[in-house]
Formats: structure tokens, C-alpha cells, sequence
């Protein structure tokens, strides 16, 4: 039975994703259950829906309404959720933005969203202050946080509101929110999403893919303002009636286990830079104390060492799958007892992929292709930027950017970005394999890999490594490295340099800034 079958319709034609997503749960008798545990304490799903209610009516308090856009520079914690879909019960269209980036991006990212008003985090305010000085759209400044005391604190204008809302007359079509992609390689790009799409992922991606149900406690890493982290810890379990664990810090292993511990979530959302740094840790903690049954990745390809080496360690299942900003979540993934590590699996149902090369046609099997996705929850496309809207979106096919190739069972393997292929001694290398081959040395924590001329202008693989803590770093460690990869690849493949770094440079969502690497 499909969750967008059971919604609750404000009208003829009409369907609001914030009023689906809270009111299924009060009508299936879930007010009294856990909706959130939060750093601070606990909602139940009664309590969620009336802070949503407040959170509209004091939007609609400000003067704000229908279409107008906001923007959300929100931690990890009741107010979130609560800003979120208060602002999408009442038409008006949510922007959530990364909490780690720049003064200069957010006050490009105000400017360009044209955002009326701002809801921010106590402790990010310093961070806009300038923004909001040039921005002539801002109108009003809301401030999160209980200690937050002056007239635009957010607790106080939601105190001040009334406890019920209708939800605006919105359509399954028209514009819900916005989601800037990472940016990672140039300027943001604000990609529309459509009030379907949050419980389309649901259904397809969390419930028949995933097999999510309600008696879950599903804890991610990934925070509310990434693609990944807002179907893990907002859709799924609000769709589902499931409980979800908060954490307002940075996921680093010792707060994740913290988590793991106190909380007991069945269901843990990670990416692979985090899974690996949580395997290095020196004092884990005993699997039987843990509840996981499933745990899931994103926002880069798992290497299959790691995925291995958890499942080994911890004895549950590591789900690599890929989405993007632009899908909104995970179209292509692993099953429950169908993993391959080393694979990203299969095309989730509802959702068709296909591989093509430079000349758009189909690729030969097992030959890296232009991965492109057709599904529902396809962005409307970019704001403001009919150029990238163009090229990423061609009629129902969406382009992801990565490389991929199809083995011979039908599990899709990842072969990079596809702005990161190198062509050495005139063939495809594709980073993420050498970094795949370098991490399953016992003495590598991750790497990365990128190009750069030889003495001839030649273009040859080299290689920044991170060590597992202890490992010292030497020139016979280098070279061990380099014989570690030429047993797994072929010859031209293996990095010429090597280069031993503390971190690599990286986005909020995990993913490996390797032009930072190439100059």
C-alpha cells in the first residue's frame, strides 16, 4: 500500500507534505510515543505537532506566508524539525543550510534565495552577522537556543504563538523546500524539491527497500541539513511512526558511541569517512551492547574493506547506497542480506538508472559510464541557474556526475566523480579504486587520489594517506603502500607520489574535497 495513498488531504487537489508527515501519526494513535530525543530531552509525537503549530503560527506572526522563503541554519535538535515543517505546514518554502560553511557563503546564499527571514542557531549567529548587514531581503532574525534572551528569541516568539495551525492549501507539486548542494567543487546550487518527495523516499527507500518500521530507533550521523541526514532522521521516521536520536555536536566516533550506547537505536546512518574512523578507534565498545540491527551509508562510496571490517567487528550489515541533492536520497543501494561491499547494489524500486557514455549512448557491460537517474523525486530543478538546470536535468533522466560500471551479477560498482577521472598511459583510472586498494592496507586509516604531471606533462596518480593512529610514517611505509596497490591493480594504476597528511580536506557531508588536493 503506498504511504502517499494514506495522506490526509486539506482539499481537492490539495496535499501538504508537513501536515501528511505529523497528522498520520495522531490519527494511527502514535501522540503519546517518542517522536525525538534530542540533546536536551524528549517529544513525543503530540508534542512534536504542537511545537510544528507554533513554529507556523509564529512565521505567519512575523507577516510571513505562502512562498515566501526562510532561511535555516539550524543544530541537530528539536527546533529543527520543528522550524522545518512549521514553515512547510504554512506554504512558506525552508532552505536549510549547512552549519560549517562561511561568512561568504551564507551571505551568498541569502542573497540568492532572496530569504525573508533567518532562523539560526545561537552559536552560528556570528557567522551571518555580516551576511544579514548586506542582505536586503532579510526582514527578521529568529535566534534557537534556551539561553537566547533577547526580542528574537525563537523559544519566545513560539511561547507567544497559538497551538494550532491549518495547513496552508499547498499542492503534491509545487515547490516544499530547497536543499544548496555542497558546493564542493563551485558555487552552491539551491535545488527545489516538491512537497511528494519526502514521503515518495520513504516509501521507497525506507520502508520497501530498508524494511524501516515503527518500532525503530534510527540515529544519523548525517546532519538534518544534508539530503541524506533529512530523509534519516525527518522523513523516514516521521512516515514510519518510528523514534529518532538528535546529537547537535559533530558525529565524531566518541559521541556516536556515546549514542549508540545511551539511546539503543536500532538503526545507525553513517558515511564511510566516520565508519572508518570509528573502526580505529583504540577501546570499542562490546556489540553486545549495542542494539544496531542495520546500519546504512552515503555521501561517498564505502570501501569494501571497511564495510567488511565493521560487520566483522560489530556483526551488522553496512548498506552502501548513493543519492544526491538532486534525488533527494538513495536511489541506487545494498539490501538487507544481499550486501556486496564493494558495491553500491542495485536500482531502488521506483527509480530507473542507466550508464552512457560521452556520445549519450548506452555503455558496453562492465565499462565505466555516466551514471543518470529516472524517478519521482527528481528535483524541480536549480534556482536561478537555467545553465546547470540544463545540463543536470534532461526531460525525465537527471545526471548525477559519477562514474559507475555494471558487473557481471548486476551490482553497480562506483568508479568516482566524474569530474575526478584521470587518464593514465591513456586509460580511465578511477580514483576511488586506488583509495579502495590503499585502505586495505592494515597501517591506512583513508586516502585520496588525484592527478598530476609527471616531468613530461604526463598525467600520474598521487596519493595523500591519513594513518591509523600509532602508524609512523616513513619512506619504506611509502613504498610498501605502492607494492600494496600493484598486487591489487594493474600497473599504470598504482600512485606514483604519496604524500602522508594529518586529514583530508572535506565537505560537512563527508565527501573528499580533492580539488583542494591539486593545487
Amino acid at each position: 500500500m503506498s504511504l502517499l495513498a494514506t495522506t490526509l488531504p486539506t482539499g481537492p487537489g490539495y496535499y501538504n507534505a508537513a501536515h501528511d508527515l505529523i497528522a498520520r501519526n495522531l490519527v494511527a494513535g502514535r501522540g503519546p510515543k517518542l517522536a525525538y530525543i534530542d540533546d536536551a530531552g524528549s517529544y513525543t509525537y503530540a508534542a512534536l505537532a504542537q511545537r510544528v503549530d507554533r513554529a507556523a503560527n509564529a512565521l505567519r506572526d512575523l507577516g510571513l506566508g505562502q512562498e515566501d522563503r526562510i532561511l535555516v541554519a539550524l543544530l541537530d535538535t528539536i527546533d529543527f524539525p520543528s522550524v522545518f515543517l512549521g514553515a512547510i505546514k504554512l506554504g512558506i518554502i525552508p532552505i536549510p543550510v549547512n552549519t560549517l560553511l562561511t561568512p561568504n557563503d551564507y551571505a551568498f546564499m541569502l542573497r540568492d534565495s532572496r530569504a525573508k527571514a533567518l532562523i539560526v542557531a545561537a552559536p552560528l549567529l556570528p557567522a551571518f552577522q555580516a551576511a544579514i548587514a548586506a542582505s536586503p531581503f532579510v526582514k527578521h532574525v529568529l535566534v534557537a537556543g534556551e539561553a537566547w534572551g533577547d526580542e528574537r528569541a525563537l523559544t519566545a516568539h513560539m511561547a507567544a504563538a497559538a497551538a494550532t495551525c491549518e495547513p496552508a492549501p499547498t499542492t503534491a507539486d509545487e515547490p516544499c523546500f530547497w536543499l544548496y548542494s555542497s558546493g564542493s567543487t563551485g558555487t552552491p546550487k539551491g535545488t527545489v524539491h516538491s512537497h511528494s518527495s519526502p514521503i515518495q523516499t520513504a516509501e521507497l527507500f525506507a520502508r520497501d527497500t530498508l524494511g524501516l518500521r515503527e518500532s525503530d530507533i534510527i540515529f544519523s550521523a548525517a546532519k538534518l541539513f544534508f539530503a541524506y541526514g533529512l530523509g534519516n532522521a525527518l522523513s523516514f521516521p516521521l512516515a514510519l511512526g518510528a523514534t529518532t536520536v538528535l546529537m547537535a555536536e559533530r558525529p565524531t566516533p566518541e559521541a556516536v558511541f556515546k549514542r549508540l550506547l545511551a539511546h539503543q537505536p536500532s538503526v545507525f546512518c553513517g558515511v564511510p569517512t566516520l565508519y572508518a574512523a570509528m573502526l580505529a578507534q583504540r577501546d570499542l565498545p562490546d556489540p553486545a551492547a549495542l542494539a544496531l540491527r542495520l546500519c546504512t551509508s552515503a555521501g561517498e562510496a564505502l570501501p569494501a574493506a571497511v564495510g567488511r571490517r565493521f560487520t566483522q567487528q560489530f556483526g551488522v550489515e553496512v548498506l552502501d547506497g548513493i543519492g544526491s541533492t538532486e534525488m533527494l536520497h538513495i536511489f541506487l543501494s545494498n539490501r538487507p542480506g544481499d550486501v556486496r561491499y564493494g558495491t553500491t547494489g542495485k536500482a531502488v524500486a521506483g527509480y530507473r538508472v542507466r550508464l552512457v557514455g560521452e556520445d549519450g549512448q548506452a555503455v558496453a557491460a562492465g565499462e565505466l559510464g555516466d551514471l543518470e537517474i529516472a524517478g519521482p523525486t527528481s528535483a524541480q530543478g536549480y534556482w536561478n541557474n537555467r545553465a546547470g538546470s540544463q545540463a543536470t536535468f534532461k526531460g525525465e533522466w537527471t545526471r548525477s556526475g559519477d562514474k559507475y560500471s555494471l558487473d557481471a551479477e548486476g551490482y553497480f560498482v562506483y568508479g568516482g566523480r566524474s569530474d575526478d577521472m584521470l587518464k593514465v598511459s591513456g586509460q580511465y583510472v578511477s580514483p576511488f579504486e586506488v583509495e579502495g586498494a590503499l585502505a586495505a592496507h592494515d597501517a591506512v586509516l583513508e586516502a585520496a587520489v588525484v592527478g598530476l604531471a609527471d616531468e613530461d606533462g604526463l598525467i600520474k596518480p598521487k596519493a595523500f594517506v591519513v594513518c591509523k593512529p600509532g602508524v609512523v610514517h616513513s619512506e619504506a611505509l611509502a613504498a610498501d603502500l605502492k607494492q600494496h596497490v600493484k598486487r591489487q591493480l594493474a600497473p599504470h594504476k598504482y600512485p606514483r607520489w604519496l604524500e602522508f597528511v594529518e586529514e583530508l580536506p572535506k565537505t560537512a557531508t563527508g565527501k573528499i574535497q580533492r580539488f583542494k588536493l591539486r593545487v
